[in-house]
């Protein structure tokens, strides 16, 4: 399956406006808990414009404590020749690349992309292989999985993903050829999709429940397109639907997304962004839910930046989590902000 241009692929998402964003200034809440942040981008295109290090920085230097990020695939950087199947390498080498220069401390304490997941094509079957062993010795000791996007909707209406692939991906039997190659080397997969296909990933995890597997975007309930103005009808279905999934003790949850226009939440068309509040009276229905389901220690907040930026800032962001996670003991704060990420990306 030929993976869509980076350059060409379509952006659903909500533009950042910083003059908008720097309307919301808050206090930093428990500024010395430390964070690692589990899912960021970086990308400079013109399609979704420029989001590299210096940007990335901006934001996690505004008083959260983050130590640690986690680079996620997001079709950037490839490379521009060579095999179809090899080109996502280049992604992985570019965000090794970034993670040196911040590990040289010469741009503060956050490690950032201390770990990479990159996206390898699983139709390719077994075959698959070859290119994930590339992977890993171009991560520099960094990298730990892929992304396999398989969202799917026949509504374009309802779409909140830069990529829409054929339905019932993860049943076909190459890419759970491809699929099986992934924990023999040691990696991980990160799973995004919408909540009407969770069966379809509870199904993959019950099937190979030796490969850890994180849910992204706490499992894509769409708020837009046909499901505008269905909200609680959406969670019902949704919340089976988690339910199933946490049932597989090798799945993970990422706490985040919801920034996303996919959700269909209006905090970006207020005449001032979204407070910690707002955010968290919104998003705590889907925060609790999962972590009901797969309990702190299989569950990790995430920014989904620069992405989520069209609804809120960095610092405001965490602020929100750090609300919802009010009511956590020690131990379940120190799980949900940095300790299930390190131990799903084996960060230490």
């Amino acid at each position: 399956m030929q993976t869509p241009d980076p350059m060409t692929a379509p952006n659903p998402h909500l533009p950042a406006r910083p003059d908008w964003l720097a309307l919301r200034r808050e206090e930093i809440l428990e500024p010395e808990l430390p964070i690692v942040d589990p899912h960021h981008h970086l990308v400079d295109r013109a399609n979704t414009g420029r989001y590299l290090l210096p940007e990335l920085l901006d934001d996690t230097n505004t008083g959260h404590n983050i130590v640690a990020t986690v680079y996620l695939e997001w079709l950037s950087m490839y490379r521009q020749d060579g095999p179809p199947e090899m080109r996502p390498v280049g992604e992985v080498e570019f965000a090794n690349g970034v993670a040196a220069m911040a590990a040289s401390g010469v741009y503060g304490k956050t490690r950032v992309c201390a770990g990479i997941v990159g996206h390898a094509d699983l139709m390719l079957g077994a075959p698959v292989e070859t290119v994930l062993e590339t992977m890993i010795a171009a991560g520099g000791g960094r990298f730990r999985g892929i992304r396999y996007i398989t969202a799917s909707h026949p509504s374009e209406a309802a779409r909140g993903s830069s990529v829409n692939r054929a339905a019932g991906l993860l049943k076909e039997p190459r890419v759970r050829e491809g699929f099986a190659k992934l924990h023999p080397l040691g990696l991980s997969f990160d799973a995004w999709m919408y909540f009407t296909q969770l069966g379809e990933l509870a199904d993959l995890a019950r099937a190979f429940p030796a490969t850890p597997i994180v849910l992204n975007h706490v499992g894509g309930a769409i708020g837009i397109g046909p499901y505008a103005g269905r909200r609680d009808e959406v969670f019902t279905e949704w919340r089976r639907g988690i339910e199933e999934v946490a049932s597989c003790p090798n799945v993970y949850v990422k706490l985040g997304g919801l920034g996303m226009r996919l959700f269909g939440f209006d905090v970006h068309a207020g005449a001032l962004p979204p407070s910690s509040e707002q955010l968290a009276t919104a998003w705590r229905p889907y925060i609790e839910t999962c972590i009901a389901a797969f309990g702190p220690e299989r569950a990790m907040f995430e920014s989904n930046f620069p992405v989520d930026k069209g609804s809120g800032s960095y610092p405001v962001f965490w602020n929100a989590f750090k609300r919802l996670a009010a009511g956590c003991s020690a131990a379940e704060k120190e799980a949900l902000f940095s300790g299930t990420a390190r131990r799903f990306y084996r960060l230490d």
